[in-house]
């Protein structure tokens, strides 16, 4: 579970929890299979679809050095119905 690094918290993901769609930030080096399989482990639900796509990038300066922020791929899990993931859905109501 190193890989997933929090559950994200927008407006368009409080409004896909209705559609039983979890919203995570995983880094960047897993593929959607290795989620896939640490989310149906770890929280014992199965998994439909896994999208993903990469955050932009935002620079960052220190002094006269250029650098940017950490690179994280936000992962899109939907769960068959019936299923959910008891820590979250608190915020579903």
């Amino acid at each position: 579970m190193d890989g997933i690094k929090y559950a994200v918290f927008t407006e368009k993901s409080l409004r896909l929890l209705g559609k039983n769609q979890y919203t995570f930030n995983v880094e960047s080096g897993f593929t959607k299979t290795e989620i896939k399989h640490w989310v149906e482990l770890f929280f014992g639900v199965k998994v439909v679809a896994v999208n993903s796509h990469r955050l932009p990038r935002k620079g960052r300066r220190m002094g006269p050095i250029l650098g940017h922020t950490m690179h994280y791929r936000r992962m899109i899990i939907t769960l068959q119905p019936g299923y959910s993931i008891p820590l979250l859905d608190r915020e579903k109501n």
